[in-house]
């Protein structure tokens, strides 16, 4: 394989639009776009404007027949996330899945063996876990893990159109028929029901609720400080839309807490408590480009006052880092750390937590 990956982006939304096509612009010296793929051809038309040098389809199945597709990244539904990655490992195709990598522990299953028989290359999509300041954090964590006396995982964010709306114009479908949007919903709710029992709210909110936003949250806090024994409480409010979870490490407990309100603000972050340091990974919202991870350190300056480190290592964006680690995965031969097995971790905290999940 040459340098230049070709790659197919099968689901030409928000996330494809507004960050993966221009990520592998930006990449050009890596990746080539070389087809597109949505439901709607108004959205498919409408972005191919700007790539006319990539090949247009309203069906997966025959991006996934182009030869001249290396890799593709599934910006789908979450419902086809599974399926197409597994037709596109059968295909010969490498693939970069968006989060969440499934809904169901089955599928987690099946994309793990047809990687294992087909051998190639899959990344999830937890571009956070691959923000310098992120992993910088997960060395520092490393070096105290034994003193760490508590630990926060937060999100609570607006709208994501709060930040789309001002800054990316976005093609949106007026074109689906009824048929393919009645599918998905039946697909969406039965593989709900295989995983939580059910595909009513307000559950099926919160299990959709960890399935997005969450995850992200949820696989950053597995790399900084380790899978948790078990989950003490997990509890829901307003419908669903905000959760907390006390997750038990043994010498501590992470508290986790997220939500979204109307509130224009992006206000994620992790953080570990030492005696003698606090650690600290914040996000800012992904929807628009280049805002860095930040990293602050706090500590004990003299007995009486404190000192605050906050800055960036680099000005890169986070999916920029995520592509450019996919480019190596393929050609060096690297196993990613976002693994399908790694994702599938998710997913077993998310079943219990909803064991454990009490609502109002």
């Amino acid at each position: 394989m040459s340098k230049i990956i070709n790659v197919g982006v099968v689901g030409c939304g928000e996330a494809a639009q507004i960050l993966h096509i221009p990520t592998l612009r930006e990449l050009s010296d890596r990746f080539a776009i070389t087809a597109l793929c949505d439901a709607s051809k108004t959205v498919v038309d409408a972005v191919g404007l700007g790539l006319p040098q990539a090949a247009r389809y309203t069906d997966s199945s025959a991006l996934l027949d182009d030869m001249n597709v290396d890799a593709v990244v599934i910006a789908n539904p979450n419902t086809y996330h599974a399926p197409t990655a597994v037709e596109a490992m059968r295909k010969g195709k490498h693939v970069l899945i968006e989060k969440p990598m499934c809904i169901t522990l089955k599928e987690a299953d099946e994309l793990e063996e047809t990687q294992a028989k087909t051998g190639m290359t899959v990344q999830i999509g937890y571009m956070r876990r691959y923000a310098p300041a992120f992993e910088e954090a997960t060395r520092l964590v490393a070096q105290v893990r034994g003193d760490i006396n508590f630990a926060r995982v937060h999100a609570l964010i607006g709208p994501n159109s709060a930040f789309i709306g001002a800054t990316s114009p976005v093609a949106r479908p007026n074109d689906i028929p009824q048929s393919v949007i009645d599918r998905t919903k039946a697909e969406t709710d039965a593989k709900l029901i295989e995983a939580i029992g059910t595909a009513e709210d307000p559950r099926a909110g919160v299990y959709s609720l960890l399935l997005g936003l969450s995850s992200h949250d949820i696989s950053a806090m597995r790399e900084l400080i380790g899978m948790p024994k078990s989950v003490i409480h997990a509890a829901h409010r307003r419908n669903g839309r905000f959760l907390t979870a006390a997750f038990d490490y043994g010498d501590f407990i992470c508290q986790f807490e997220t939500g979204i309100d109307a509130i224009a603000r992006f206000d994620a972050h992790l953080e570990v408590y030492t005696p003698q340091q606090v650690i600290r990974v914040e996000y800012d919202t992904p929807y628009i480009r280049h805002q860095p991870a930040r990293l602050s350190l706090t500590s004990a300056n003299t007995p009486h006052g404190v000192t605050e480190n906050r800055g960036h290592i680099t000005r890169g964006d986070a999916f920029v880092a995520e592509w450019k680690r996919f480019h190596d995965a393929i050609l060096e031969r690297k196993t990613p750390k976002t693994t399908i097995a790694d994702a599938r971790k998710d997913l077993e905290i998310f079943a219990q937590m909803m064991s454990n999940m009490k609502g109002a």
